[in-house]
């Protein structure tokens, strides 16, 4: 009985190792500028900066205006409130007055 004996090549042990250090490769570069990874995790930290900032201007601009609608909205309204709508509305003004349009 005889037995065929094959000899190893150098490219064939090669060939698992080419594999996983492609599929490695794969991953590490999605893991570095996919849609999830280190440069979007970059620019959407930026981007919660620059929203948060916005956010704090909108709420302190919503302060001021419930002061204002509280102004109005109470029991007691007052004289300087109802002045001011009342002359903006009717787009009138005393001799006295000084007038600044924005």
């Amino acid at each position: 009985m005889r037995t065929i004996q094959k000899r190893q090549s150098r490219i064939g042990g090669l060939i698992v190792p080419a594999i996983t250090v492609s599929f490695l490769a794969y991953f590490a570069i999605h893991a570095h500028s996919g849609k999830y990874g280190i440069e979007a995790k970059a620019e959407l930290t930026r981007d919660l900066a620059v929203k948060s900032a916005r956010l704090d201007e909108l709420e302190d601009r919503r302060e001021r205006l419930e002061r204002r609608v509280q102004l109005l909205h109470d029991g007691t309204l007052e004289r300087d409130m109802i002045d001011e709508r009342a002359r903006r509305a009717l787009n009138v003004t005393t001799p006295e007055e000084i007038v600044i349009l924005r």
